[in-house]
């Protein structure tokens, strides 16, 4: 996870640098930067007719450049970002989608239950025609779209009590804007009154409703006691122009940030006295003014502050920022991280997918589960100091320079999808290369795995966790509480062939405990074998039987006949009893490859062994005595074998124990041995 985030933050470092050079390229080839101011007079009526309609401006009575280029002026500041935005905007000329309602439940839905946004709709009356024709409200759709404002059609027919019922008998237009000035307030729909259908006289409706929400100041004592009073707003934004009224754009932004920043309009048009204008830092007009309660700051002073839509809402919300929009920064960059893996993961393209997508769901679902506690914090009554502190951290942090160049920088990628993804590429496609040239000088072999090898190796792996535990995450020896194997009563459900050929890693064999035969005593081997040939061969033969037989002996029947076995001529210690005469649980103790009774005998030093292993002399894969010297192996259930047979065994499939069948894989309750018991007197 840390890598990924480290190649993220390296990658929007690459992104800042890249809009740096671009800068530096454009100021290059046509000598100005983005932020230098232009000059109206220089522009033709057609460019200042485009920077009008992005800011919302009526300019239909205007038929004279000088006049249109003093209200350009009367608006605000003209950057060249601003204009080569706007005339590209103009360029796309992009169709934008209008919804059609399919009844009243959908109407209610998306108009009268949405609190923060402004819908035009019109009403096709039944058996009538629309009030505003096809190619006028296709320019009227893209005209309102700009500012945010959302259009649709109900068609009477659709839903024909309702329309009655709301007074629709005629075609019209409706207009939904929230009433009051609080959050989630209700809505109020107002019909369209005027004679005239054309675009602008629709428009300036629209614009004056909206700016009849926006507080208006006429008056330097007005302006006064409305700059010294402090109410529930923290923010507030003050526009000081010599207007009829505000642009559109900050109507329109005035009811997205309702409950969270107060929009202010100050007419300065017939202003005598403008003394306390300069008291409170005000020398100029038009200008927008932010007032926060760490002091004031001048929007349009900074890289990417434009007078428009798209780049006072980004400064907003940087400032005045909702849960939501925290939520929705927070999934898109988490989903940029997740991303990473599908370059950062070496191997099979089949590989590289599917590890994207369990790490997209991976981590969509900690982001979301994650959230869940937070909201519930943040509703909590006794936070409020928080949420004002790190809403304080967010209005220092957010009107500094580099903050500035941030959002610009968003709004450039933004408006640029394509090379914001062809970037993201460009990063990943080196991340693959630094990944693989730094695995290939490791020597790791899944960076030339196929497709089809990898595949298999997936499904060996899934076959291998869904009918047996993973070996691997089995350190042996381990503590369980379970007193019996759970998948016991799977194994008699499961599908046979599987269980007679299971795929299972054989990395835990390593694993397993190792040691060497040690005996106390001194005598050779060729001594051994020639003293007791006769006793050697019986042992096989005993040895082969008793593999063979399916009985199963109680441990007080072994130790009833380890103590008839030493009233004998046979002396036998329960202890010194092969591994081979212990079949399932426990079967009678036999010698073996020698009685251990009669002085002179070799006695192996059972120290050396670990605690939970049974005590035997010979291995039953191989039908060999363990000779002074020999490595040997122990399985979970306690036998004891040569550590090559039993490594043999165990790599060629077979993972359970010759003797018992217990698997080799799985914990077993540790066997204590039992204290040897006295011998009788005789009597």
């Amino acid at each position: 996870m840390w890598v990924k985030l480290c190649c993220l933050l390296l990658y929007f470092l690459a992104l800042f640098v890249l809009a740096r050079v671009f800068e530096a390229v454009a100021w290059y080839e046509s000598g100005f930067l983005a932020t230098q101011l232009v000059d109206p007079v220089a522009l033709s009526f057609r460019k200042l007719r485009t920077i009008l309609e992005c800011r919302g401006l009526g300019h239909s009575g205007l038929p004279e450049k000088k006049d249109v280029r003093e209200l350009v002026e009367k608006s605000g500041d003209l950057m060249e970002g601003e204009l080569y935005s706007a005339l590209k905007e103009e360029e796309a000329s992009e169709s934008v989608s209008s919804t059609n309602f399919s009844g009243e439940m959908h109407f209610y839905e998306l108009v009268e239950d949405t609190k923060d946004g402004i819908w035009l709709v019109q009403v096709i009356a039944n058996d009538r025609s629309p009030l505003v024709g096809k190619v006028h409200w296709e320019k009227m759709v893209k005209k309102v779209s700009r500012f945010g404002i959302r259009t649709g059609t109900f068609n009477c027919s659709s839903d024909p009590r309702y329309c009655k019922r709301r007074g629709w008998l005629k075609s019209t237009l409706i207009m939904s804007v929230p009433q009051t000035s609080t959050s989630k307030g209700k809505v109020m729909l107002k019909e369209y009154s005027g004679r005239r259908i054309e675009v602008e006289h629709i428009f300036k409706w629209i614009t004056a409703h909206a700016a009849s929400r926006i507080k208006t100041i006429y008056n330097s004592e007005h302006l006064k006691e409305e700059w010294n009073r402090s109410d529930q707003y923290r923010v507030k934004i003050y526009l000081f122009a010599n207007l009829d009224q505000p642009p559109a754009f900050f109507s329109a932004l005035s009811v997205k940030f309702t409950g969270r920043v107060e929009f202010i309009f100050v007419n300065v048009e017939n202003w005598d006295n403008k003394s306390y204008m300069a008291e409170i830092g005000i020398y100029k007009t038009p200008s927008y003014i932010l007032r926060t309660p760490e002091g004031i700051y001048r929007y349009g002073n900074n890289t990417g502050e434009f007078i428009s839509l798209r780049a006072m809402d980004s400064f907003l919300r940087s400032l005045q920022p909702e849960v939501n929009d925290l939520f929705v920064l927070s999934l898109v960059l988490v989903n940029l991280m997740a991303w990473m893996d599908l370059f950062i993961t070496q191997g099979a393209t089949i590989k590289r997918f599917v590890v994207l997508i369990s790490t997209l769901g991976t981590y969509n679902s900690l982001l979301i589960i994650s959230w869940l506690p937070v909201l519930g914090f943040l509703q909590l009554p006794y936070l409020d100091s928080f949420y004002e502190y790190s809403l304080k951290l967010f209005r220092y942090s957010n009107t500094t320079t580099l903050a500035s160049w941030v959002r610009a920088d968003w709004m450039f990628y933004s408006s640029h999808p394509a090379l914001f993804l062809s970037t993201y590429l460009g990063h990943g496609l080196l991340i693959d290369y630094f990944e693989k040239k730094r695995r290939r000088n490791n020597n790791t072999d899944e960076v030339n795995a196929n497709n089809l090898e990898w595949l298999s190796s997936l499904w060996d792996w899934y076959t291998s966790y869904l009918f047996h535990p993973i070996a691997s995450f089995q350190h042996f020896p381990f503590d369980s509480d379970w007193d019996e194997d759970p998948d016991l009563f799977l194994e008699r459900l499961a599908f046979p062939d599987l269980w007679l050929h299971p795929l299972i890693p054989t990395d835990y064999i390593k694993n397993l405990p190792m040691w060497r035969f040690q005996c106390l005593g001194a005598h050779s081997d060729e001594e051994t074998l020639d003293t007791f040939p006769d006793s050697e061969s019986d042992s096989d033969s005993e040895s082969k039987e008793l593999f063979s037989s399916d009985r199963e002996v109680s441990e007080d029947d072994e130790l009833s006949m380890c103590q008839s076995c030493s009233e004998g001529e046979r002396h036998c210690h329960v202890e010194a009893c092969s591994c081979a005469t212990h079949y399932c649980h426990r079967e009678p103790c036999e010698p073996k490859a020698r009685p251990y009774g009669s002085s002179g005998d070799l006695e192996p030093d059972w120290s050396a062994w670990p605690s939970d292993m049974l005590h035997c002399t010979e291995c039953v894969v191989c039908l060999e005595n363990f000779a002074k010297g020999c490595l040997l192996m122990g399985l979970p259930c306690g036998h004891v074998f040569h550590q090559n047979c039993i490594g043999m065994w165990l790599a060629g499939g077979r993972h359970c124990c010759p003797v018992c069948r217990w698997a080799s894989y799985k914990k077993k309750q540790p066997y204590t041995h039992p204290q040897p018991l006295a011998s009788e007197p005789p009597s």
